[in-house]
């Protein structure tokens, strides 16, 4: 049991809350597992010692009480769009930072129209998307960035081996759809637009080994969220292999199935991010194991970095913003392979 700081869980049962909570764990933070189901989590809490607090987003007070001591929330319970606003109401309320590992581009995008300003007048933190998904692509594109002020264009390609997508995806996806009324969207001359014509079909060139792949273009994930609330460029593109799409659009395809003593599936991805100004061109790329997985050190990373005051400003900011992008991947090369290494 470790004896750092309390950070609570909200979420904590599900696939990726159940990593974040052990990596916490490892970090020496002490995690309090909260979520909606109280028979989830005391399963969850079996023979371990971790503390639980039952909490509905529709309870102000169960809310408030889950958080009470903690000096950090993670949500890590979607779909985004029911959860997000009332944990940070709650973490608000409490005077604790607040994180979250959010895929979804309208609750994203809410999270920083709602908030930012009532954030950053109370020097409050805001961590929206701080995970494989808008988090990751996030940071390598800043590092990409360097000393460039800005780019035309940014070009975020997703290369997975496939994609076993867990409950909690699905079912934030189906919130997504509808809330665009079943419209595809894309980041372009610097503003979200929604279209109704079909992502075209394309080739990406990822780095050796990998090679070029089909992927599907305009395959549009957080990072057209993240990348130009704080990066002035006007087009961010997202990109996915078409076997990873092909797996997340079936019904048949099972959930991830653990495949080593971590419990990490037998999924591989690189992240390939391309910045162009110009003439001229840069990029980063990270390879690793299970998008789901690495999203634990990603996000408790941040925790540990916001609650030893190595940040960079207040209010909702995204990965990139408020860390030093290249040190902070450098602290995941256990998690993550870089090239070129920042």
């Amino acid at each position: 049991m470790g004896s750092g700081p309390m950070v609570a869980v909200y979420g904590a049962y599900g696939h990726t809350g159940r990593f974040v909570v052990a990596r916490l764990r490892e970090r020496g933070l002490v995690p309090v597992a909260s979520g909606r189901d109280a028979g989830k989590l005391t399963a969850l809490a079996a023979g371990s010692g971790l503390e639980v607090r039952p909490a509905r987003v529709d309870d102000p007070a169960s809310l408030d009480a889950a958080l009470a001591g903690a000096a950090a929330v993670v949500n890590a319970a979607g779909p985004f769009a029911t959860t997000a606003a009332p944990v940070i109401e709650a973490a608000l309320r409490a005077g604790i930072p607040y994180v979250d590992v959010a895929a979804e581009i309208e609750a994203n995008a809410d999270t920083f129209a709602h908030f930012a300003d009532r954030a950053r007048a109370a020097g409050a933190v805001i961590v929206p998307a701080m995970a494989f998904y808008g988090g990751l692509g996030d940071l390598l594109a800043t590092t990409a960035m360097g000393d460039w002020t800005a780019a035309d264009e940014a070009h975020v390609a997703y290369g997975l081996s496939g994609w076993h997508p867990t409950a909690g995806t699905r079912a934030a996806g189906a919130v997504s759809r509808l809330r665009r009324d079943g419209r595809r969207v894309r980041h372009s001359n610097g503003r979200l637009e929604y279209r109704d014509d079909a992502p075209p079909a394309l080739e990406w060139p990822f780095p050796a080994p990998t090679g070029r792949r089909a992927v599907i273009g305009e395959f549009t994930m957080a990072d057209v969220v993240t990348l130009p609330s704080h990066l002035d460029i006007p087009e961010v593109r997202t990109y996915m292999t078409v076997e990873a799409a092909r797996d997340l659009s079936s019904p048949e395809t099972p959930e991830p199935a653990p495949a080593d003593e971590l419990g990490r599936s037998a999924q591989t991805f690189v992240v390939d991010v391309v910045v162009r100004s110009g003439g001229a061109e840069r990029r980063a790329t990270a390879r690793g194991r299970d998008i789901y997985a690495v999203t634990a050190p990603l996000v408790v990373e941040a925790v540990g970095r916001i609650l030893t005051g190595r940040t960079r400003t207040v209010g909702v900011a995204s990965a990139g913003e408020i860390f030093d992008a290249p040190d902070f991947l450098r602290a995941l090369s256990p998690h993550i392979s870089l090239d070129p290494r920042p």
